[in-house]
């Protein structure tokens, strides 16, 4: 059974636990941990930033605009929203302006899952950011909003 190259990596210049990808990764499989103890309505990280995104809006927005608020594919944004639609958090009307477009609002139910979920979520916030200072907290999300 092969075992590796035996090279000596140290020489190689690359550690990869000094990889800003790898440990974004374990960064966010430790939230992903922390966020899936929580109960949101079965909602994904993903589902409860789509919604939050609604309930924030002052009203309809298109499926492309919030797409792009939430950082997400057409096909991801359109598979989401049908999610949220079947369980009754969303509606989806055609543009009266342009029937190619969809507009998106949040439901009374959906409003209030996400009014309930607030203190949840800023629980999971703490839980992640639990391991660093208050001023790391906020040095790490000021950097860490740079590179996005």
């Amino acid at each position: 059974m092969a075992t590796g190259s035996g090279e000596d990596i140290p020489f190689l210049g690359y550690v990869l636990d000094e990889q800003v990808g790898f440990l974004l990764r374990k960064a966010y499989q430790r939230h992903m941990t922390i966020f899936a103890r929580s109960t949101i309505g079965g909602l994904t990280p993903t589902q409860f930033s789509t919604l939050f995104r609604l309930f924030a809006e002052p009203g309809p927005i298109s499926q492309n605009a919030l797409g792009r608020l939430v950082a997400m594919d057409a096909a991801t944004t359109k598979g989401v929203i049908s999610r949220l639609e079947n369980q009754g958090l969303l509606t989806t009307q055609k543009d009266p302006n342009d029937k190619r477009r969809y507009l998106l609002q949040s439901t009374e139910r959906g409003r209030a899952l996400i009014r309930d979920a607030i203190p949840v979520v800023k629980g999971i916030t703490e839980a992640t950011l639990a391991p660093l200072s208050k001023s790391e907290r906020e040095t790490f999300l000021r950097l860490l909003a740079k590179l996005c």
